[in-house]
């Protein structure tokens, strides 16, 4: 019987990659710099392992996927091949697997990045997979690769041409890191592959370093993760966990006190304060945007120049209804909406 495979070529993937002209090399050596994770204990990781122990069984398990997650390197190669070790993948039917296992690949020649490709896995990936992008030229570039958004990985090797060059890329324009804090949504479900996550779009519009605090269904403001985020050095604040609030008491709860933790340790740093991203609410919804408001509202009336609010609708302008795979989850439309809303705060902020 006939596949899709047989129909349309363009549909293969190769299962292995060409070694042969090619060295490989550990992330973890020079002249690789890693953003958005790191290593212990033999896992790349977002936060530490023993406060995402402290914080709850789910965000235990979710502090290994790597979303975020990125290595950055410049070599005039034409094609770069990976090896990835990974355990713990994030298969899920309406997920693709580009976005929740799966790398991806841009490269910047002068100003803009620039999508090149992506490192596919196979339908039935299992440990990790090999996996080659070409490059349209041979020039010198600063590479980006993009790490899964629902996959632990436990190592990882990058493979250039046996004669390019390969040196450390340049530090981001805004190297203290933007930290985003939510949900599923935030954690970057359910993106086509790891680049077109709503913190992804805006890291390379401003060209900035940042770590992606999303847990998938476990974003409950708890004060273990709220005491490790206050003490982090960073340049904003995105706060996102409208979605994981289980029900309206508890965000009324949890809001107003994890603003004002964050706010008493880092009186200077910028805040933005989003609700769920949806353009039609329901009644229940009205309330928890009410809620978010209020915390909003509160702080302007004490004085607090450095809060900002961006409301579901907002979000959503551009994608309307039409921006989910499951009305809850953002398609590449979605986050591409969502960019769009936050990128107008974000150009206000970073212009001060």
């Amino acid at each position: 019987m006939k596949s899709i495979y047989d129909v349309d070529k363009n549909f293969r993937l190769k299962a292995e990659i060409q070694k042969e002209g090619m060295s490989f090399f550990n992330i973890e050596q020079e002249p690789f710099s890693i953003h958005g994770i790191f290593k212990e204990n033999g896992k790349f990781r977002r936060i530490p392992e023993d406060v995402a122990r402290s914080v709850s069984e789910n965000v235990y398990y979710l502090h290994t996927n790597t979303a975020g997650g990125r290595v950055r390197f410049k070599t005039n190669s034409s094609r770069i091949s990976i090896i990835a070790k990974m355990e713990q993948l994030g298969l899920m039917p309406h997920f693709a697997l580009t976005g929740s296992v799966g790398f991806d690949l841009y490269a910047k020649e002068e100003t803009n990045e620039v999508y090149c490709g992506s490192f596919i896995p196979p339908f039935n990936v299992s440990g990790g997979f090999e996996s080659t992008v070409y490059l349209p030229n041979g020039n010198m570039k600063t590479i980006t690769i993009n790490f899964p958004l629902y996959s632990c990985v436990t190592e990882l090797y990058i493979g250039i041409e046996n004669n390019a060059v390969l040196e450390r890329a340049e530090k981001y324009s805004l190297a203290k890191p933007v930290v985003f804090y939510g949900s599923s949504i935030t954690q970057g479900g359910c993106a086509s592959r790891p680049g077109t996550s709503y913190p992804s779009i805006l890291s390379r519009k401003f060209d900035f370093d940042y770590i992606n605090l999303g847990f998938s269904g476990s974003a409950l403001a708890e004060e273990e993760i709220v005491d490790y985020i206050k003490g982090l050095e960073m340049s904003v604040f995105v706060m996102d966990y409208d979605h994981n609030a289980p029900t309206v008491e508890h965000l009324e709860k949890t809001h107003e006190k994890m603003f004002k933790a964050i706010r008493e340790q880092n009186p200077d740093l910028p805040i933005i304060i989003m609700s769920r991203p949806k353009y039609y609410l329901n009644d229940e919804e009205k309330i928890r945007l009410d809620i978010i408001k209020t915390t909003y509202q509160n702080a302007l009336a004490k004085g607090d120049g450095n809060v900002y609010l961006i409301d579901g609708k907002e979000l959503m302008e551009l994608a309307k209804d039409e921006g989910t795979v499951d009305n809850c989850h953002p398609t590449d439309l979605g986050f591409f909406s969502m960019a769009c809303a936050v990128e107008k705060v974000l150009s206000n902020i970073l212009k001060k």
